[in-house]
């Protein structure tokens, strides 16, 4: 990959959609294949489901990944449009693997790949196979030609999310329930007008969009935040979901028009699903200990490879009913729920519609609004920004200083530090209560602040500080917002 964008990240292949489009996406696919038949966890014959976001690349991309199934001596089945927790559900219950094209939230000049095992997403030893595998493949070897698609794709595996979504619950779980359903370019914003409509809620489509709109649920965009704003004040909502490109991150605000932060929505998720033990990044609100609704609380680096594979050791240790969950919202269930006679099966991959029907769920079951179901976890403001197109190194530099001894003078106007996390990036316990922690993305040059405080004045307050600082020290300009 050197002189390119495309990497592995946090979750998959990422990098500019002109650089993926084309070979690359053949050769990472073909690399991908030849790991899992190398290991006979694939026999030549055998099927590989194919899935798609909605950005303006995906479709040709998803071409040639295709392509490359075919290439193999493998069967292609092409899923089209899917949300990846669909795909990724479907194809590990027919025990076979999956590409997923996407760039998730990131910009709509990039793109990506994700790559799922029958059992599941591929880790970090994986990661290192197909980067091997991928170097010992002929880079000058022409692409075989994309075979046109000439038949349309297969609604199998969207069909199955549907009633996996909709089963779960009783028929008109969500009656009374009026929820605004911000549509822009997310795969699922079909999908989801008709699972709520199914349940019994008023489902109302905003925001539709004919071109990509790279929604992050870490970081909104201030004209996000501007329309869920409006709309509340218009709708009359109980609340406002969405979803990040790829539908495996919820974006949920409240009837106030409030969002409701990821790690919030996991919370209630988890306790939802009466789970005894949660997996959780670093990065999660420190409240989720002090709630005291979870027997233990797990945290790990970010990332949901992270995030499973500290769900796996919970439950060799004996837990019964494990959930995890990242800051982004994404809800990664890792055992079976059963409730009222209806089981929902584990799924060990990031999923968004989960945990948008647990929050209203709530609401409809409490008769309560959203913002007092969220207020009883007691979480700390919260908030959390970026700093684009940070080259990885200037980052790099940036998180090495502040774990050097000299890291108080560079820190001096944050305040003093009682400890430091190192578990991923730098997370600072300042002596205020306050916490601020910085990390690079792994899916694109980005600088992230994440900051804690007791008020929501003081969090923006931290968080402008922390933004500045972290611009100085890596010469960016901070977002307004």
């Amino acid at each position: 990959m050197l002189g390119s964008s495309l990497k592995f990240g946090t979750s998959g292949l990422r990098g500019l959609a002109a650089e993926l489009n084309g070979p690359p996406t053949q050769a990472w696919s073909r690399a991908f294949l030849a790991v899992l038949l190398d290991r006979a966890a694939l026999r030549p014959g055998d099927a590989v489901y194919v899935g798609r976001d909605l950005r303006e690349s995906s479709p040709d991309i998803a071409a040639l990944c295709l392509s490359a199934v075919r290439d193999s001596g493998l069967e292609p089945v092409d899923c089209g449009a899917v949300p990846t927790p669909a795909l990724a559900a479907f194809a590990m219950a027919r025990g076979a693997p999956a590409i997923m094209v996407t760039g998730s939230h990131i910009p709509g000049d990039r793109n990506g790949l994700k790559f799922y095992r029958a059992d599941g997403e591929i880790d970090k030893a994986d990661e290192a196979a197909i980067v091997a595998a991928h170097g010992a493949l002929s880079r000058d070897a022409a692409p075989a030609p994309s075979v046109p698609q000439t038949a349309a794709p297969d609604p199998a595996a969207l069909d199955a999310f549907r009633v996996r979504s909709t089963g779960f619950l009783p028929r008109g779980a969500l009656s009374g329930l009026r929820v605004g359903v911000y549509q822009q370019s997310s795969v699922a914003r079909d999908l989801m007008m008709e699972v709520l409509a199914d349940l019994g809620a008023e489902a109302v489509a905003l925001g539709r969009s004919k071109t990509f709109v790279p929604v992050d649920t870490e970081a909104l965009r201030p004209e996000d935040t501007d329309l869920l704003a409006r709309w509340s004040q218009e709708g009359g909502f109980d609340a406002i979901v969405s979803t990040d490109g790829d539908a495996d991150r919820p974006l949920i605000a409240d009837e106030t028009g409030r969002f409701v932060r990821g790690d919030l929505v996991g919370a209630i998720t988890a306790a939802w699903a009466g789970a005894d033990v949660i997996v959780v990044p670093v990065t999660a609100n420190s409240a989720l200990e002090a709630c005291g609704r979870f027997g233990r609380v797990a945290r790990t680096r970010v990332g949901s490879p992270h995030v499973l594979a500290g769900m796996a050791e919970e439950a060799r240790r004996g837990a019964e009913r494990i959930v995890g969950f990242e800051a982004n919202g994404g809800v990664m269930l890792g055992s079976d729920l059963e409730r009222d006679g209806r089981r929902l099966g584990a799924l060990p991959t990031r999923d968004s519609l989960l945990p948008i029907l647990a929050c209203l769920s709530e609401v409809a079951a409490q008769s309560r609004p959203l913002s007092a179901i969220a207020d009883d976890f007691g979480f700390r403001a919260a908030l959390s920004d970026r700093l684009q197109n940070v080259p990885q190194d200037r980052s790099a530099a940036f998180v090495a200083r502040l774990m050097t001894a000299p890291a108080a003078a560079i820190l001096s106007e944050l305040g003093p530090v009682e400890t430091v996390d190192t578990t991923d990036g730098v997370r600072l316990h300042l002596e205020s209560g306050t916490v601020v922690h910085y990390r690079a993305s792994g899916n694109a040059p980005e600088l992230r602040c994440y900051v804690e405080a007791a008020t929501a004045a003081d969090a923006h307050a931290l968080l402008d500080r922390g933004m500045a600082l972290a611009a100085r020290q890596t010469a960016a300009k901070p977002e307004t917002h």
